[in-house]
């Protein structure tokens, strides 16, 4: 089987087609089931703010409900855009052939990595020390 072009450790097989095209249809699939998500939260952001978020003729217990279930569906909507986001460089990444090289270090990320994790852009050492911070 041919083998495409992307970045690998030293110690790692290289990518053949099919893992290659394994790791696009994952994306992409995430891609459609992100968008068809944020456009559910977006629905469902709306029926809360329909339903009143001023507090009138609700009591207090109904305002507090109201306003942690909005919270919670803009901390999910920012949440699946974070997603989309990484998800659309992940394959532009693909597109333009720096899929798996580290933005940081220009280090292979890792094929391993990569399979687990297909939107990442550091490789573990980077990683690690970003989080640290």
């Amino acid at each position: 089987m041919p083998k495409t072009s992307l970045a690998v450790r030293s110690d790692e097989t290289p990518w053949t087609d099919a893992e290659a095209a394994a790791v696009r249809e994952e994306l992409v699939e995430d891609l459609a089931r992100l968008k068809s998500e944020l456009v559910d939260s977006a629905r469902d952001l709306q029926d809360i703010l329909a339903g009143g978020v001023d507090g009138a003729g609700n009591d207090q217990a109904d305002v507090g409900s109201n306003s942690l279930e909005r919270d919670a569906e803009l901390s999910l909507a920012a949440n699946q855009r974070e997603l989309l986001i990484q998800t659309e460089k992940a394959l532009a990444r693909l597109g333009d052939g720096t899929y798996g090289v580290c933005e940081l270090c220009g280090e292979a990320i890792g094929k391993l990595r990569l399979m687990a994790f297909p939107r990442a852009t550091l490789c573990m050492d980077c990683k690690r020390r970003e989080e640290r911070r």
